[in-house]
């Protein structure tokens, strides 16, 4: 599995943009030096705040993730191993990603995104997705929502599912699907890690504007508290996409 070093990047974006560490900081909600820790890998960004870097920065998720094409499809049939470049390093070929070629963000409060394969012209990102104890999808306790249609299956552990005033106990074999315009949130309140296989559809509107573009602020009726201003949880999954590694 490959880690990313996404402060890094984020910080030669910010600077390329001639924007402050303070101004990007105010911008996204949070303090002068969390961001500052982030961008130089002394903590990890929550998902909320990685969401909302990313939609303010108006970065591409290629280029977050320091994308390079993946290698041709081996030649012949039966070819065991994809091809190697100059170096002699192994690549992914487009029809099998190896496990050590997976695309991994590791998040803060114990959230971890494990991109699988797959094609360009997909319309699932499908992810392993862990949250170890007492992880959660918002270290704010806000709710979350955007243009997708999320489902998944949990494998190990348990895990507690919000959505609006509802509250779902998922436990290994159990199955979720939801439109997650719905404000939602995960959270493990076991004692030991739970992971399961996510898949998210994004959604757009007839027009083609996605509805990422709407709704992202804090509830102010009786609904539960959204997150504000972060772009979707598919705006990350893109920064994953076609993440297949020269090695």
């Amino acid at each position: 599995m490959m880690q990313f070093d996404v402060g890094a990047e984020l910080r030669r974006v910010r600077e390329s943009r001639q924007l402050s560490l303070r101004a990007v900081a105010s911008a996204v909600g949070v303090s002068a030096s969390m961001l500052s820790q982030v961008e130089t890998g002394k903590t990890q960004p929550s998902v909320s705040t990685l969401y909302a870097l990313v939609n303010y920065l108006g970065i591409s998720l290629d280029a977050l993730m320091g994308h390079r094409p993946p290698g041709p499809p081996p030649l012949g049939l039966g070819a065991s191993t994809a091809p190697s470049d100059q170096s002699g390093s192994r690549r992914s070929d487009s029809v099998v990603q190896r496990r050590e070629d997976n695309p991994v963000i590791e998040m803060e409060n114990g959230v971890t995104w494990e991109r699988l394969a797959v094609g360009e012209s997909a319309i699932a990102d499908p992810l392993i997705v862990t949250y170890e104890p007492s992880g959660s999808s918002s270290i704010e306790g806000k709710m979350m929502r955007h243009a997708a249609l999320e489902y998944g299956v949990l494998l190990e552990g348990r895990l507690t599912l919000r959505i609006e005033f509802e509250r779902y106990e998922l436990e290994p074999g159990d199955s979720f699907c939801f439109e997650a315009i719905r404000p939602h949130m995960y959270l493990n309140e076991g004692d030991t890690p739970a992971r399961g296989i996510w898949f998210v559809i994004a959604r757009r509107e007839a027009g083609g504007e996605s509805l990422e573009d709407f709704g992202h602020e804090h509830d102010t009726g009786s609904s539960p508290a959204v997150a504000k201003a972060p772009a979707s949880a598919v705006d990350v999954l893109q920064i994953m996409r076609g993440l297949q590694a020269e090695r």
